[in-house]
C-alpha cells in the first residue's frame, strides 16, 4: 500500500508499496545547499517516521527545469540530497551502492527523489 503524500512548503514526501522514499521539492535554486536544510528540516518537523537503514541502497535524483537549464553542477546537488537522507533513510551516505542523477526538461522547475534499499 502506498502511503499518502506529507507536505510542508516546497516538499512533500511519501513511501511507495515497495516502501523507498519519495520525495518531491517544487522550485529550483543554484543554492545546492538549501537543499541539504530544506530537506533534513522537513524530515525532522513533518516526516519524523524515518528510521535510518542498514545495508546498501540505491538514490535516483532528477532535476526537472523549465526553460533554460539552470546553472548548477548535478554532482553539488547529488551531495546536499545525499546529506539531507543521512540519519533519515540510511546512516552514511557511503551506503549507496548506486546513484543517478540526471537533468531534464520539464513543465515546471523541480526535484524529485527515489531512495530505496537493494535486496542482496
Amino acid at each position: 500500500m502506498i502511503s499518502d503524500w506529507i507536505q510542508s512548503g516546497k516538499v512533500r514526501a511519501r513511501i511507495t508499496e515497495a516502501g523507498a522514499l519519495e520525495v518531491t521539492c517544487t522550485g529550483l535554486t543554484t543554492q545546492t545547499k538549501y537543499y541539504k536544510t530544506l530537506l533534513k528540516e522537513f524530515f525532522r518537523k513533518d516526516f519524523p517516521r524515518l528510521r535510518p537503514g542498514y545495508g546498501d541502497y540505491s538514490v535516483h535524483i532528477v532535476m526537472e527545469y523549465a526553460g533554460t537549464a539552470p546553472w548548477m553542477d548535478l554532482d553539488n546537488l547529488a551531495k546536499a540530497l545525499l546529506d539531507s537522507l543521512c540519519g533519515n533513510v540510511f546512516e552514511d551516505d557511503h551506503q549507496v551502492a548506486r546513484l543517478l542523477v540526471e537533468r531534464r526538461s520539464a513543465e515546471r522547475d523541480g526535484i524529485w527523489m527515489l531512495a530505496e534499499a537493494i535486496e542482496r
